[in-house]
């Protein structure tokens, strides 16, 4: 990380301070001097960011993780956007769409906006980047995942394709009436179709201007262009550590965002991104480690909220002893997950016995989602070694080595720590590769299935649970597990078409399949549930985190 930027920039912050000081004397009040003029000086709207890793891809096509889809939704903005209250608002759509009878066919206005260059958004921007990301030959890795079964003509596009047959992007269900006027034609009707809307994959992408970078697209800050509240002004790649944002004047919104400029700098370690925050080098930290918490107990800077993300191990089923039932029931009873939660982590988070959050949705009959499955694939070390003894019989072995993919964060490193010392001590023959590497290496690993246990989270694109129940679909884009099952598959598709207007039924087939997925199969080793812990220091008014989709929103930030 390069700390000349973050020195200067405290250093002109204590200039600044001091000089208000002077004028104001340290109050919000304005002072006035013996000829009664007002001395008040405004305050820079200017905010100092910790990240905790790089931005793996500013193209709304190719992003698939937190943080691009963080750095998107706030330079880039779809039909709506999520708000201070976790509601979607209607963001580039100006005002309510009309909707059919049947639920099927939404018409959206669009407002009068201009992208950054100064060009106007116009509906065909959003039919050319929907194309785009479904289009197999862009290869999206979520294009395809968050289209499928939702916009109607998605499916049959990704399943000609597959076949080596022609397809047609233009039967995809989205058409530009008018240069205002986006017509969106659905699979089923969408309970959540602003909650989806709202999500990245969805954004706009300028036509011509994709079209005359080409491959240099989204590859730097001078090859993108913006609708959003900010413009990525410095940015040189996903390997940058540092980067800047400022306001977007072309912005529709403009006058409704304050801060002129938001320098970020991906620090991984937590202490010294603690340390960062008190000397003033930074406004907003990235999320604390356990160590780090409980120093800031009590304090009112630090903001702590128990997220719907959940993170897992993956298993690799194309690993022979991956393959076995009783080896991956093993592998996710053997370890402690109150203690990784309480020793290691101590930051809030909760023992995931699950893979549909806690506290994330209700049934229509307002219970919580978790309530009709409960806990699955507990912490039982004395289960776990038979099932590890059958697995190893089965296999004709008396060892077992895997390749574990796990992050380069201190927190990463100290829970891949635990969980090797975890298996290795309580099932006697497993020798366990930790491989820690940046998170943009994880995912590119993760697309190519180059690992036998991954350690990853997930949390939701959009309000349903769905969100997290059609990652395990045999061969869907987020899968990269080899798991497949047809009844889990078939519930799926329940869920998605049969009950489609029954959200009852719709609930109780993806409880079913959560079953399916841990219960029978122990395809998954769901670990914890994730609490963030960030400090964010007294003069930033506005501070907004999601449950979905992206991580931050910056628009309503007021710097004090």
């Amino acid at each position: 990380m390069k700390k000349s930027k973050l020195f200067l920039l405290l250093a002109l912050s204590l200039v600044l301070s001091m000089f208000l000081a002077a004028c104001n004397g340290g109050g919000d009040e304005s002072k006035t001097d013996e000829g009664g003029d007002t001395a008040a000086e405004s305050v820079p709207q200017e905010l100092k960011v910790l990240e905790t890793s790089e931005i793996p891809s500013m193209d709304s096509v190719m992003a698939q993780d937190s943080a691009s889809f963080t750095a998107l939704a706030n330079v880039m903005e779809g039909l709506y956007r999520l708000d201070q209250n976790q509601e979607a608002i209607p963001g580039m759509a100006d005002g309510e769409p009309e909707v059919s009878e049947d639920g099927l066919v939404y018409t959206v206005k669009l407002k009068d906006a201009k992208w950054s260059n100064g060009d106007t958004v116009t509906a065909e921007d959003f039919v050319f980047a929907w194309q785009r990301a479904i289009d197999p030959a862009t290869a999206s890795p979520y294009g395809p995942y968050m289209m499928e079964g939702k916009i109607k003509g998605a499916k049959e596009i990704t399943k000609l394709a597959s076949e080596k047959k022609e397809y047609d992007l233009n039967t995809l269900g989205v058409v530009a009436k008018d240069e205002k006027t986006l017509e969106i034609t659905l699979e089923k009707p969408i309970p959540y179709f602003e909650s989806l809307m709202a999500f990245g994959t969805f954004y706009p992408q300028n036509k011509k201007f994709v079209e005359e970078k080409g491959d240099q697209y989204a590859s730097s800050a001078e090859n993108l262009v913006f609708n959003g509240p900010f413009v990525l002004s410095a940015w040189d790649g996903n390997t940058a550590t540092e980067w800047t944002m400022e306001k977007n004047t072309e912005y529709w919104d403009a006058e409704a965002v304050a801060l002129e400029n938001i320098q970020f700098n991906v620090l991984k370690d937590p202490q010294a991104s603690a340390n960062a925050y008190e000397t003033g080098e930074a406004d907003i930290t990235g999320k604390l480690a356990s160590d780090i918490v409980p120093q800031y107990e009590g304090d009112p800077n630090l903001i702590k909220w128990l997220e719907p993300t959940i993170f897992w191990i993956k298993m690799n089923q194309q690993n022979e002893a991956l393959a076995n039932e009783n080896i991956r029931r093993a592998l996710a009873t053997a370890f402690n997950k109150q203690d990784l939660t309480d020793s290691i982590l101590n930051n809030g988070s909760v023992p995931a016995n699950y893979s549909v959050p806690k506290n994330f949705v209700t049934d229509p009959s307002g219970k919580d989602f978790r309530e009709a499955n409960g806990d699955m694939l507990e912490y039982n070390v004395e289960e776990a070694k038979k099932f590890w003894e059958a697995g190893l019989k089965e296999l004709g072995t008396d060892s077992v080595k895997l390749v574990y993919l796990g992050g380069d964060t201190e927190t990463s490193k100290k829970t891949d720590s635990y969980i090797k010392n975890q298996l290795e001590t309580n099932l006697e023959g497993l020798t366990i590769d930790v491989q820690s590497v940046p998170f943009s290496v994880r995912l590119d690993r993760d697309v190519k299935m180059d690992y036998d246990l991954q350690f990853a989270g997930w949390g939701p694109d959009y309000q349903d649970p769905i969100s997290f129940s059609d990652l395990w679909i045999t061969d869907g884009g987020n899968n990269k597990m080899a798991y497949s099952n047809e009844q889990y598959d078939k519930l799926l598709e329940d869920a998605q078409y049969t009950y489609a207007d029954d959200n009852a039924k719709r609930f109780e087939a993806l409880q079913q399949a959560e079953k399916i997925l841990l219960e029978e199969d122990a395809a998954l080793a769901p670990v914890y549930q994730r609490s963030s812990n960030v400090l964010v220091a007294d003069k930033v008014e506005g501070f907004t985190y999601h449950f979905i989709g992206p991580e931050y929103s910056y628009k309503w930030v007021t710097i004090k």
